[in-house]
């Protein structure tokens, strides 16, 4: 028998520390083995690095079934044919109730009979929500068989569509549906795909980049992304049936990508529970993938091999163990709750360390950043006794006052009294933050300034390109190829927020507002027309405002400040059009496509104050990083203010945060304005 010494406190704290990245260490073999060996099922592994070529392969050329997973190859083969064989991916498809099958999507459940859309949103529905609806009538466009004949083409023989979701009566490979049912491949064939479409070589470079948006925005987050860090950004497609759990996308890490393709079948575990044997296997592996390929080189290693850096994200003993330094060696400490994840409070008091230690900011727990929080063993903290704490009378601070603002969920929001332009309060106003389609304000004053110094331009027709249909995003519903005048763009623009009108607009008047002082050769006129919103941003003296694209969607370098966009509305709002566009309602138009046959679109404001009599603009914008947000213009009797709210809780919340304001706003203004008639009459 071999014995141990007895661990030493200090040594306990270096193995938390340690342990979790010795593991880091281990092959992908060491990890994953474990794993596929204990599930009662069959299973399919391809893990590929996209950079450095390391891979783990198990069984990855067994044929498999796919369940939903088939419908990637199903749009390939969609783009394929719009690139090659002329498809329109903008026809309109109509839906009748016999096209409607069960299972998941949202047009079966949700869409009436005569709904009609592009075979574009068709494919977005087949990825984004596994629409199986969608999916018939995408292999209704483009031939049952395509498919498969592609793929054969292509080298990737196993990688078959059979049927028509639901419609087994309808397979075109009667032998292969009894065993592998809607679809059949092999992990290598699928890796083979994902390879493809991020070298951007799988049918274009264009169409590369669409359909990986398209996998971006796949709505799972049971199977790859269950145990990532949140915000990893996995570009992936799924499949379920009842023996059959299957994923296979690319995983954008901080060490680079990785295609990965998880195929199981045969499997014991049938349940539709989130603890499901095989989706959790799925996603284990994700995670276990994840953590090889996210560590430092080995000959960046410490000589000892003593620590390694902890990543934001990570979890478990080693994060336990910074949490309780970081409190330790931080006057005042942090406080961080000493719950093993990484998260965002962990990060920024990891930097604030970093900062007073004269550190790299990495915000990420480096070996300098653990020998610097040292490894000397910590005491627990004390804990009172029972009598202690049950018999403790609790204080109460002061009540909240009743005068002063109201409280609000925003980040940050400034009043304006908008004749004057003078600031009535505020709270972090001058914090420059994201905007979200705030952004827009900015966009049609570019426009209508244009407009004032020649009207004529509002006549102007627009034709849509393919870059402004394929915006992300809220949008006016405008399609490639189709036409409309500058004055309803405008209205497309601003009513339903639409980032589609946003590029189209910057395309059209790019080109006539002067080149970029940086870049004088650019002559895409979208980066052209950001340029000259900056400029002006510049000339109405707003100092945290800055501007990288025309709607609003996240970007690094695009923030403005409260008190910033207060200000630029009550210019915007100068301006009459600017001013009857923001206060309509809605608006209906007609477009033309390039046969000339009319289509009408109708468009709502997105700003619910309108309704209520006071409140005559301007613009709403919602984004992840920006939260809620709102800049509108009220007025009761004679004062009318300005109020900016960004970053709001809600949407429900951005309206009564504003309301609450507007309302103060009103009542401090009308306070003032006693005042000042009473200390007149005084005489004073």
């Amino acid at each position: 028998m071999i014995r141990c010494a007895p661990l030493t406190t200090a040594s306990v704290v270096l193995l938390l520390f340690v342990c979790p990245l010795l593991h880091a260490q281990t092959s992908l073999d060491d990890r994953l083995e474990p794993l596929l060996q204990s599930h009662q099922g069959k299973v399919s592994v391809a893990v590929e690095h996209l950079e450095s070529g390391d891979s783990y392969r198990k069984d990855a050329d067994r044929p498999m079934p796919t369940a939903s997973l088939i419908k990637f190859p199903v749009m390939v083969e969609a783009y394929r044919q719009a690139a090659e064989d002329g498809l329109d991916l903008n026809q309109a498809i109509t839906l009748i109730d016999d096209d409607k099958v069960p299972g998941s999507g949202v047009l079966t459940y949700h869409f009436s009979e005569g709904a009609s859309f592009p075979l574009r949103d068709a494919i977005r529905l087949m990825i984004a929500y596994s629409d199986n609806t969608a999916t018939n009538l995408v292999a209704d466009a483009v031939g049952l068989k395509a498919t498969a004949d592609t793929m054969e083409r292509m080298g990737l023989p196993n990688t078959k569509l059979h049927s028509k979701v639901y419609r087994r009566d309808t397979s075109v490979f009667p032998d292969r549906s009894p065993e592998f049912g809607l679809g059949s491949t092999t992990a290598d064939e699928m890796i083979t795909l994902l390879k493809q479409l991020h070298a951007r070589e799988l049918v274009s470079a264009d169409a590369s980049e669409q359909m990986y948006e398209h996998m971006l925005n796949c709505q799972d987050d049971k199977l790859f992304k269950r145990f990532l860090p949140s915000g990893t950004k996995v570009a992936h497609k799924t499949g379920a049936v009842s023996q059959v759990r299957t994923s296979a996308g690319i995983i954008e890490t901080p060490g680079g990508p990785v295609a990965l393709c998880v195929l199981t079948s045969e499997n014991e575990d049938t349940r539709w529970t989130d603890d499901n044997a095989a989706e959790r296997l799925i996603a284990r592996v994700a995670q276990e993938v994840y953590n090889h390929f996210n560590r430092l080189p080995e000959d960046s290693q410490p000589a000892d091999n003593a620590s390694e850096t902890i990543r934001f994200g990570a979890n478990g003993p080693a994060v336990e163990a910074l949490q309780r330094r970081l409190n330790a060696a931080l006057d005042p400490s942090p406080g961080l709750s000493v719950d093993g994840d990484f998260g965002p409070a962990t990060q920024s008091a990891l930097i604030r360390f970093q900062g007073l230690r004269n550190l790299p900011t990495s915000g990420n727990a480096d070996p300098e950043t653990l020998a610097a929080l040292g490894t000397e063993p910590l005491e627990d903290p004390p804990v009172p006794s029972p009598e202690e704490v049950n018999n403790q009378v609790e204080e109460q601070a002061e009540p909240d006052p009743i005068d002063g603002p109201p409280f609000v969920t925003a980040k940050a929001w400034a009043i304006i009294d908008a004749d004057s332009g003078e600031l009535l309060g505020g709270d972090n106003e001058d914090t420059a933050l994201d905007m979200a389609s705030t952004t827009k304000i900015m966009t049609a004053l570019v426009v209508v300034r244009l407009a004032e110094a020649d009207p004529s331009i509002l006549d102007e027709v627009v034709t849509f390109s393919e870059r402004a249909d394929r915006t992300n995003g809220s949008t006016a519903g405008v399609r490639a190829g189709e036409r409309l005048t500058v004055r309803e763009l405008l209205y497309g623009l601003m009513l339903p927020s639409g980032n589609d009108a946003s590029v189209a607009l910057g395309e059209h008047f790019g080109a006539r507002v002067g080149p970029i002082e940086d870049d004088p050769h650019e002559v895409d006129p979208l980066p052209r027309f950001v340029a000259a919103m900056n400029r002006l941003a510049i000339e109405l003296e707003l100092p945290d405002t800055r501007f990288a694209n025309t709607h609003g969607l996240t970007a690094p370098g695009h923030h403005a400040s409260a008190v910033d966009l207060a200000r630029l509305a009550r210019v915007a709002l100068d301006n009459e059009l600017f001013a009857e566009i923001v206060s309509t309602r809605r608006r209906g138009c007609t477009l033309f496509d390039p046969d000339d046959s009319p289509r009408n679109v109708l468009w709502n404001n997105t700003n619910r104050l309108l309704p209520t009599e006071g409140y005559d603009g301007v613009k709403t914008g919602t984004t992840s990083a920006a939260g809620a947000c709102l800049v509108a213009r009220g007025s009761r009797g004679d004062d009318r203010v300005i109020t900016v709210v960004l970053g709001s809780t809600s949407a429900d919340a951005r309206y009564t945060d504003a309301r609450n304001l507007f309302r103060w706003a009103w009542t401090t203004l009308g306070h003032t304005a006693d005042a000042l008639a009473t200390e007149a009459a005084a005489g004073r």
